[in-house]
């Protein structure tokens, strides 16, 4: 029944919007920002458009490339060579931008926030100029990717101009926490389509790089202190270096996404015994690992001592899911071990968790646990631990109500492989479900899809991610009282269709939105903004 009310919906949508046209009372920004007005002008934009800084962080590198990178995304089309109708006077020459702190530190929390105004240069006008303000270079990145998606290339006067001017946006985002999780131990995942992702996720205004690293099937990373470990890798050539991870992380600083590391520890670890065997427990028990040897342990502290000089983020994922502990109590030594310190291997698995989040807190991180760990002892959990949602909903409820703060990832709308979960319910998904307390609402930071790749490689991985996780990333930035409002399929919708095909222009692989199925192809000839 699911599946038939899906098709007849994903049918009607088609239909509806097979010969909608654009319409003007939409603002068609992803995602919607807090507050805005704007009028009926429309401006020209100088193709030289020049850059003014001011204020103390106003020299920063991070808006100087910024800069020049979405000037490159908005004057894609513009030629020095060759111009038709070539014009002397533009009504926007100049973009200033104008950050008040010279602090650059990226951590959860950071201030994103920005003023947008422009306006046609005249004599009465005080702007005369596009014009961005914000606290730090963070929210003067989002700014910057909001003026480029006002900029539109007129293909008949060859000139990039802004529809619907003059503007005022002061935006902000609703959740501190805004993720990708990406999976490169199921498939692996060339740097170059890392970056590509990452900047990506830069036009929706995600925020964090989940990367779920390493996992049963492979090992691809390069730990200094354990050199052995990346034998557990596919392949000699599916690996990454230290200096690969390094990249990574300042790669995605400069477009203010902060990267969290994953190590999924006891279960999900397999890879790990193909470097160093006596991290299983025997031959035929490869994972959980050993909760009996302190050589584990101190593996653990050697990968996590590495990753603290890479990943300066504040959070710290440990995994903790899909635990089967049965061939521990089949193993003589750990058997024997469980005797001696009078454990079921239910306290077994408690022990290992709240041994490894005791490591991680003392290398400075704040431990991110899946929700198996709050549901199995939340009592006993180390107060600074943050669950994460999968399973099901209202875990962020119960989380939050014990103290814990929540990150919300239900894999019923959020698991992006889910081919068959349509846009409008990941749209729809709500962080704050059943939490109607405000001082719990604000233990939620936030939410994250995932790219779990058991089925995706470098073929069909954007396709897969996007155009849906723009519905997710409205959902974490936009008003919830406003997004949530009227019919999606006349609010959103024609948006999230033009999204998708700014995207497109952009070099990102998005998927056609009304798929029946995520990431395939048309169903026949027709214009992106109706697929």
């Amino acid at each position: 029944m699911k599946s038939y009310l899906l098709l007849l919906f994903t049918i009607c949508t088609f239909l509806l919007y097979s010969s909608a046209e654009w319409d003007d009372n939409l603002t068609y920004v992803w995602p919607l920002p807090a507050k805005f007005s704007s009028g009926n002008s429309t401006l020209s934009v100088d193709p030289e458009l020049s850059l003014v800084l001011g204020g103390k962080g106003g020299d920063s590198s991070i808006i100087k490339d910024g800069f020049g990178r979405y000037k490159k995304i908005i004057f894609k089309h513009s030629s020095k060579s060759y111009s038709v109708n070539k014009r002397l006077v533009f009504d926007i020459g100049v973009l200033k931008i104008v950050v008040l702190s010279d602090n650059e530190e990226l951590q959860l929390g950071v201030d994103e926030s920005y003023l947008l105004l422009v306006e046609k240069r005249n004599g009465q006008s005080i702007i005369g100029e596009a014009y961005i303000e914000a606290n730090t270079v963070y929210g003067a990145l989002r700014g910057l990717e909001t003026f480029s998606q006002l900029c539109a290339f007129d293909y008949e006067t060859k000139a990039v101009q802004i529809y619907r001017a003059p503007w005022y946006i002061l935006d902000k985002p609703r959740f501190a926490y805004r993720g990708l999780l990406l999976d490169t131990s199921r498939h692996y995942l060339p740097i170059g389509v890392i970056k590509q992702i990452i900047e990506s996720m830069s036009y929706a205004k995600l925020n964090v790089l989940h990367w779920h690293i390493i996992d049963e099937e492979s090992f691809p990373l390069e730990v200094p202190s354990y050199p052995n470990l990346w034998k557990g890798s596919y392949t000699k050539w599916e690996r990454y270096t230290v200096e690969d991870a390094y990249e990574i992380v300042n790669f995605a600083k400069m477009r203010g996404i902060n990267v969290m590391a994953e190590i999924d520890v006891p279960g999900h670890a397999e890879s790990w015994g193909t470097g160093y065997p006596d991290l299983w427990p025997s031959p035929s028990c490869r994972e959980p690992l050993d909760v009996a040897k302190n050589f584990t342990f101190d593996v653990i502290s050697g990968i996590m001592t590495d990753l603290r000089k890479i990943f300066p983020f504040g959070l710290f994922h440990l995994g903790g899911d899909e635990v089967n502990t049965d061939c521990w109590k089949s193993t003589s030594h750990v058997k024997q071990w469980l005797l001696d310190h009078n454990m079921t291997t239910k306290d077994a698995y408690q022990y290992f968790v709240l041994r490894a989040q005791e490591i991680a807190i003392s290398k400075g991180w704040t431990p991110v646990n899946w929700e198996e760990t709050f549901n199995t002892f939340a009592s006993n959990l180390n107060p600074r631990t943050i669950v994460h949602n999968w399973l099901g909903g209202g875990v962020c409820a119960k989380a939050v109500a014990k103290g814990f703060r929540c990150i919300f990832s239900n894999q019923g709308f959020w698991y992006l492989d889910h081919l068959d979960v349509p846009w409008y319910e990941v749209y729809k998904a709500e962080p704050l479900e059943g939490i109607n307390d405000t001082s719990m609402q604000e233990l939620v930071l936030g939410g994250e899809v995932c790219m779990w790749s058991e089925t995706a490689d470098t073929s069909v991985v954007q396709q897969t991610i996007w155009p849906r996780a723009a519905a997710a990333a409205e959902r974490l930035w936009s008003n919830r009282e406003t997004i949530s409002s009227g019919n999606i399929t006349l609010t959103a919708l024609p948006r999230l269709h033009y999204f998708r095909c700014l995207l497109n222009s952009r070099g990102v692989q998005a998927a056609p939105v009304t798929n029946y199925y995520a990431r395939q192809p048309p169903r026949g000839p027709g214009p992106c903004y109706d697929q």
